[in-house]
């Protein structure tokens, strides 16, 4: 069976849903999905992975993608 990733991408000051996910940019390097945060420099990539949510930085865009 083939699985599916879902992704948006924002910029700080702003927030959309990945699914059912509330994802957000708070600040530039500040991050957030459901209720959990982290602090995330330019050209790394984070997991979140009670939530299966990986997050890349790149410049002031930031990738949120939910792994099914």
């Amino acid at each position: 069976m083939a699985t599916t990733d879902e992704s948006i991408t924002l910029t700080a000051p702003h927030h959309d849903k990945l699914g059912s996910l509330h994802c957000g940019v708070t600040r530039d390097g500040f991050v957030a999905v459901a209720g959990d945060t982290a602090d995330i420099a330019d050209g790394e990539e984070i997991e979140f992975d009670r939530l299966h949510v990986a997050v890349q930085r790149n410049g002031g865009e930031y990738t949120f993608t939910r792994h099914h």
